[in-house]
């Protein structure tokens, strides 16, 4: 996957960090015995989800046709060389 620059763009890095920062708050309000802030914290997290997922449709995640372009790549430098 490193090739295909999967995950390396802003809208993953901001939706990722948002929903640790969620997982890390639910976890501590979980240990802490407090159910609100649990809730509160999965809220977050899903809150990452939708701005990971808002900033891809305003053009900042990876291109809907990168896959099939690294497929097409892989596929020439594998072929077997004729001549």
């Amino acid at each position: 996957m490193a090739g295909s620059s999967h995950g390396h763009t802003p809208a993953a890095w901001t939706g990722v960090t948002i929903a640790f920062i969620g997982f890390c708050v639910a976890g501590a309000f979980m240990v802490m015995d407090q159910p609100a802030g649990f809730w509160a914290g999965l809220a977050v997290v899903a809150l990452g989800g939708i701005v990971g997922w808002v900033m891809s449709a305003m053009g900042m995640g990876q291109p809907k046709d990168a896959h099939k372009a690294l497929l097409m790549t892989q596929e020439r430098e594998t072929a077997p060389v004729k001549g």
